[in-house]
């Protein structure tokens, strides 16, 4: 797998300022909010549950114990939490929740990354406008698919995955050439955009379709479809938001690589 740490910000025109309000939004809500993850009351009355989006009605369940298989030891698994507001909602709440420390890193890199240039692209308003609602159809596909493949749909999701996905898709189609820094078998090195995203949501169909193997057996983990439906939202809107075509971009200089 590649890691991407830093992309080519020659031609960009702008400081990212949505992208750098995101970012702080995000873990102001996991850190105070989340209280580092340990706020269960919070998380699980903000994210999005499959059963509360297709019925509409909000659900609380009570805590459960389950036991290890391999060590024996047992885990609290907190229950759902009563949402005091529109179980719809949960669908833009849960965007800017994270599970823990390196799921908040994670996302957050790519969004450092790849969300500048695509805001400068799109302009700021219309950038939060497309954020957010990648965001909403990454959790529907999630929702949707979790359905389809007769998954629990107790389960809750939360994460900015499926919106950094949209990025990505935006990215991708408007800087297919662009050079991305990217930590290769520990080594650092340059590949086009289209290599690093494409080797990314290459890793995400391949992990969902093991997924929908598992169907109803599937428990918690990573939600896979939201990040396929996010990706190809982005695809699919990013042009309509842009309001121009790709860009031709030429090579790079060498010293840009800071993001």
């Amino acid at each position: 797998m590649i890691l991407p740490i830093a992309d080519d910000n020659s031609d960009r025109t702008s400081p990212p300022i949505v992208t750098y309000v995101l970012i702080a939004l995000n873990v102001f809500v996991f850190a105070f909010l989340q209280g580092m993850g340990s706020n269960d009351k919070f998380t699980y009355a903000f994210s999005t549950v499959p059963q509360e989006i297709l019925t509409g009605q909000d659900v609380v369940t009570s805590d459960r114990w389950i036991q290890d298989p391999l060590s024996g030891r047992v885990f609290r698994v907190p229950g759902l939490q009563p949402t005091p507001i529109s179980v719809y909602i949960t669908l833009l709440t849960s965007m800017f929740m994270h599970g823990g420390i390196a799921h908040l890193a994670g996302n957050m890199l790519f969004l450092w990354v790849f969300g500048d240039n695509v805001e400068n692209a799109l302009g700021r308003v219309r950038f939060i406008v497309f954020y957010l609602l990648c965001g909403v159809l990454a959790s529907l596909a999630h929702v949707y698919t979790t359905a389809e493949s007769r998954g629990n749909l107790l389960i809750p999701s939360l994460g900015a995955s499926g919106a950094i996905s949209g990025v990505l898709g935006a990215y991708l189609l408007l800087f297919p050439q662009k050079r991305v820094v990217v930590i290769l078998l520990r080594f650092f090195t340059e590949v086009p955009a289209i290599v690093a995203i494409g080797v990314w949501f290459l890793f995400q169909v391949i992990n969902g379709i093991g997924m929908l193997g598992l169907g109803s057996r599937a428990g918690g983990g990573v939600a896979y479809a939201a990040h396929i439906g996010g990706f190809i939202a982005g695809l699919a809107l990013v042009m309509f938001f842009a309001g121009k075509q790709p860009q031709r971009q030429r090579r790079p200089q060498r010293a840009w690589w800071a993001d």
